[in-house]
């Protein structure tokens, strides 16, 4: 069965329209009431990112998903990236094992480098060792969740002697991780050794950039042996905007667009759209755009929409989130036609569980 929800990189951003910027405490809230509108429509994740620096106000997510968690009973919770090269491993495995236990189960993460070059000198850190950082400090936290005692030692932090991180995963069975990229063969390469998700964020280049990417990591997935290369653990990222009538959506969604602080003030919206997985128009037309994937992706576990940024006010994006539960029950029949039985299911902490005890055994 495959996964769908929402992710958000809590900028805070003038509306074009009116002029106004909300407050930290209003988009704080904001993305709050995103995630529990984004269960109440039946989605199944909600991913948040993390930022340290202006406009965005993400900085902890852990804090974030666990106020999430108590007010939730089945959204999973996730990120949409946790910066695995600026915090230390050691505080990535107690967090991440702690909010594992106050939701159940309900966490995995999505691990990544982010895009904000000037977050590595504020943590101590150098841009330069990005990759060796992202290489290190993984199998670094691969360790911790999965030794009771860790004895360990490398280039960018200090030895570790008889090292136990607690609380232990929930269950014995460490949140599942996703190594998320939009450039990097070498993360490609990492998800694939440890046999863990690939998340592609594709939202901004041509569909031919994520699908090298993508099948670089499937042909080193069955590589390392963790199965077929369509077996390989697959998300993606996507952006909508809809309304009834796709003229409508279109001029509504043009003055964010145009001035949203990713994007704005280059290619059109139209040529935008064109080439790449943005989708700007009727419930149906994002239907569409959205089962293309699979024919330019293979089968994969997990799609995230984008869907409150560049300043789209709270009611609009809640009206969004109609829209998307009224389609996804639709993507999810289409998606299950001729899925092959052997393609695995998005992953879960119960499927997760279920797969070691049968290693057990």
């Amino acid at each position: 069965m495959m996964q769908f929800g929402v992710f958000t990189v809590g900028d805070v951003t003038p509306d074009p329209t009116t002029g106004r910027t909300p407050t930290e405490a209003e988009r704080i809230k904001a993305m709050v009431t995103i995630a529990l509108k984004a269960e109440e429509v039946g989605l199944d994740v909600f991913a948040t990112g993390e930022h340290h620096n202006p406009p965005f106000v993400p900085s902890s997510p852990t804090t974030m998903l666990g106020y999430i968690a108590a007010r939730t009973e089945r959204l999973i919770l996730s990120t949409a990236t946790t910066l695995i090269t600026t915090n230390d491993p050691v505080k990535i495995a107690e967090d991440y094992a702690m909010l594992q236990h106050l939701a159940d189960g309900r966490v995995d993460l999505v691990l990544g480098r982010g895009n904000t070059s000037p977050v590595y000198p504020w943590f101590g850190r150098d841009i330069r060792d990005g990759i060796d950082l992202a290489v290190e400090n993984y199998a670094l936290l691969h360790k911790l969740w999965r030794e009771d005692v860790v004895d360990w030692q490398g280039r960018f932090r200090t030895p570790l002697q008889s090292f136990t991180a607690t609380p232990r995963p929930l269950d014995g069975v460490p949140p599942f991780v996703w190594h998320g990229s939009i450039r990097s063969p070498q993360i490609a390469e990492q998800a694939a050794y440890y046999g863990d998700g690939f998340f592609a964020n594709n939202i901004f280049w041509p569909k031919e950039h994520y699908i090298r990417l993508i099948n670089l990591y499937r042909q080193r997935f069955e590589h390392y042996g963790h199965g077929a290369a369509h077996q390989a653990y697959v998300g993606l990222g996507g952006q909508v905007f809809m309304r009834r009538n796709s003229q409508d959506a279109v001029r509504e969604f043009r003055p964010y667009f145009d001035n949203a602080p990713v994007y704005g003030h280059g290619p059109s919206l139209e040529e935008f759209t064109e080439q790449t997985p943005l989708t700007v128009g009727s419930p149906q037309e994002v239907i569409d755009k959205t089962l293309t994937f699979r024919q330019h992706f293979g089968d994969y576990q997990r799609q995230l929409f984008l869907m409150d940024h560049a300043g789209l006010p709270l009611k609009t994006v809640l009206e969004q989130l109609d829209f998307l539960g009224e389609i996804v029950p639709v993507l999810r029949a289409e998606f299950a036609v001729g899925r092959p039985a052997d393609v695995p299911d998005a992953p879960t902490h119960r499927g997760l569980l279920a797969a070691k005890a049968e290693v057990v055994r």
